[in-house]
C-alpha cells in the first residue's frame, strides 16, 4: 500500500535556540533583581550609609583635633583688655600660651589624646549600630543577642571597674585641663613633681629629687597645680622682734622694686611685687614679713628667691638681723 501525503502538510516550527536563551536570561535576571531588591540591598545601603557616618565623623573629629593641637587661627587683637602688667609684659590671659615652654606639647597632647578617644568611641558605635542593623535585617534575632551582651558587659564591668575608672577619670582630667606636660603638681599622698606624660590611665611625675611616681588617675582624690596661667611667689622674710616696722616694709618694698627693674626677673612678673600687710607672726624673738608677686607659670621660685636676696641686701642696709624661708618648693 502506498500512502501519499498532502502537499498542504508541513512540521510545526520550533523556537530559535537565540530566543530561548534570551527568554532564560530575562527570567534570571528578574529574579535576581527580585531577590537584590529585598534584604541584600538594604544591607548594601547600612553598609555603605555606617561607612560615610564614619567616615565623616573621623574626619571631623582628626580635623579638630589637630587643629586644636597646631593652635588654629589667631584671634584678632581686641581693644579692651583687662588685668594689664605694670612692665608692658604679656596679659594675664596669655601667659598661658607664651609662659610654658611645654604648652604647646600640653595643648598637642590633650588634643590628640582626647581625638584618639572620640575616634574609638566612634569606631565602636558606629560598627555596632550597623552590625545590629544588618542582622535585623537579614532575620536574625537580636533581642537576645543585646540581653546576653549586657550580662557580659557587667560582669567585665565588675571584673574591670578599677581600669574604667582609671581611663574615665583620665578624660575628664584631659577635657578639663586639670594639669598638662610641665605643671609642678601635687596629687595627694607624697606625689608632687613636675608632669612628664598624662595618659589616659596614670600620670607620670618627676620629684625635685628625681623620683619617678606614676599614678593612676582614678585613684587621684585631689590636684594642686601650682603652673597653671600664672603663680605667685611668695617671700617669708624675719626680722628680730624689736625691729622698726615701718623701716623693715619700706626696705622690703625697696626689694621688691629691685626685683621688677630686673633685666633677667622683671619680664616674669605680672603684678608689682607688694608687701603683705601687717605683721604675718611674732614669736619670742622675730616677726615675719611675706612679699608676694603674680608671676608667669613655674616662675614663682626664681622670683622668690630674687626677692629673698633683694631683701637681705635692704635689711642689711638698713641694719636689722633677718632671716628668710620660701614658702615653696626650691624648684630648679
Amino acid at each position: 500500500m502506498i500512502l501519499s501525503l498532502s502537499s498542504d502538510t508541513t512540521p510545526a516550527p520550533e523556537p530559535s535556540t537565540s530566543e530561548g536563551v534570551l527568554e532564560l536570561t530575562q527570567e534570571a535576571g528578574s529574579s535576581f533583581w527580585q531577590w537584590f531588591t529585598g534584604w541584600p540591598l538594604q544591607v548594601v545601603l547600612i553598609l555603605l550609609v555606617g561607612t560615610i557616618v564614619l567616615v565623616a565623623l573621623r574626619r571631623v573629629i582628626r580635623h579638630t583635633a589637630e587643629r586644636i593641637a597646631t593652635g588654629g587661627d589667631k584671634a584678632p587683637a581686641t581693644s579692651q583688655r583687662d588685668a594689664k602688667s605694670w612692665f608692658g609684659s604679656p596679659l594675664v590671659e596669655d601667659a598661658m600660651t607664651v609662659a610654658n615652654p611645654l604648652s604647646n606639647a600640653r595643648r598637642a597632647q590633650r588634643a590628640r589624646t582626647v581625638g584618639s578617644v572620640l575616634t574609638s568611641t566612634a569606631n565602636i558605635v558606629v560598627g555596632v549600630v550597623v552590625l545590629l542593623s544588618v542582622l535585623s535585617v537579614v532575620g536574625f534575632e537580636v533581642g537576645p543577642l543585646l540581653a546576653s551582651a549586657g550580662v557580659v558587659g557587667v560582669a567585665i564591668g565588675f571584673g574591670a571597674q578599677s581600669l574604667v575608672r582609671d581611663f574615665i577619670s583620665g578624660i575628664f582630667i584631659l577635657i578639663e585641663d586639670q594639669y598638662g606636660v610641665g605643671d609642678w603638681v601635687d596629687l595627694g599622698s607624697g606625689a608632687e613633681g613636675e608632669v612628664e606624660e598624662v595618659q589616659l590611665r596614670t600620670t607620670k611625675l618627676r620629684a625635685l629629687d628625681g623620683t619617678q611616681w606614676w599614678v593612676r588617675n582614678g585613684e587621684i582624690l585631689r590636684a594642686g597645680n601650682r603652673t597653671q596661667r600664672w603663680s605667685r611667689a611668695l617671700a617669708e622674710v624675719h626680722v628680730p622682734v624689736d625691729a622698726d616696722v615701718d623701716g623693715v616694709r619700706a626696705a622690703l618694698g625697696r626689694a621688691g622694686d629691685t626685683v621688677a627693674r630686673s633685666e633677667e626677673l622683671g619680664h616674669e612678673l605680672l603684678e608689682q611685687p607688694s608687701v603683705r600687710s601687717g605683721v604675718d607672726s611674732v614669736s619670742d624673738f622675730s616677726m615675719s614679713f611675706t612679699i608676694m608677686a603674680q608671676t608667669r607659670p613655674g616662675a614663682q621660685w626664681t622670683v622668690s628667691r630674687a626677692l629673698l636676696r633683694a631683701a637681705q641686701d635692704e635689711l642689711h642696709t638698713m641694719g636689722a638681723v633677718r632671716g628668710e624661708r620660701v614658702d615653696a618648693p626650691d624648684k630648679a
